[in-house]
Formats: C-alpha cells, structure tokens, sequence
C-alpha cells in the first residue's frame, strides 16, 4: 500500500492535470461508475440465485 508521501504525490499530479474545479466532477463519474458495477454484480448475483431455485423446484 502506498504510504503518505506517495499519497501526497499522488493528489499533487491530479490537481496539475485536472485542476481544483475539474476533481469533484472526476471523482462524481468514478462514485457512478463503481455504483453501476456494483448494480450489475448485484444483478447477476440475484439472477443466479433464481435460477438454482428453480432448478432446484423443478
């Protein structure tokens, strides 16, 4: 795991490459995008449980 000073290093590039006022919009998209993953995992996860059911009613 990275330690403090990488971290710093880190948060230093972002703001030189996306600016203060672009990082809140950047980080709204990554919040979305990991919700939606996990929506889809979530999914899949309930539709294979349906089917065992099923297969197991049957």
């Amino acid at each position: 795991m990275p330690g403090g000073s990488e971290w710093l290093l880190v948060v230093l590039a972002l703001l030189l490459f996306f600016g203060g006022k672009k990082i809140p919009e950047l980080m709204r998209g990554v919040g979305r995008g990991i919700r939606e993953f996990n929506d889809a995992k979530n999914n899949v996860k309930n539709e294979i449980e349906e089917g065992m059911k099923e297969k197991d009613a049957k």
